[in-house]
């Protein structure tokens, strides 16, 4: 594991989100929804591809809170043009669980 400075990992912004929506993204090579998330005023609503399909169903989703990069370049998934990577960590058979605040934070707060 290499070491990073502080101001490193400054530039990195996680941001919270709260999903507004999530839809399968049958283009995608593995199982993944298409999530539509609100950061609050400053950021607005981005999207996202997420491979989460194994813990979550879409009618769950909506209203959850997420953490995610706001500052990655876009980046073109398919049809997709993704504008935020959701963080997540992979469980002991590699299905991915969501990185959430385990409280109610404002929208766009960012993790320091």
């Amino acid at each position: 594991m290499d070491d990073i400075t502080f101001n490193d990992f400054l530039k990195v912004e996680l941001r919270v989100g709260r999903v507004l929506s999530a839809v399968p993204f049958p283009q995608a090579r593995k199982p993944a929804y298409v999530l539509q998330i609100d950061f609050g005023p400053e950021l607005g609503v981005r999207k996202s591809s997420a491979q989460i399909t194994a813990h979550y169903r879409p009618e769950d989703l909506a209203g959850r809170l997420v953490v995610a990069v706001v500052n990655f370049p876009d980046k073109q998934i398919g049809p997709l043009m993704s504008q935020c990577l959701v963080t997540g960590f992979h469980d002991a058979d590699g299905a991915v669980a969501l990185c959430v605040p385990d409280r109610d934070v404002p929208l766009g707060t960012r993790l320091l």
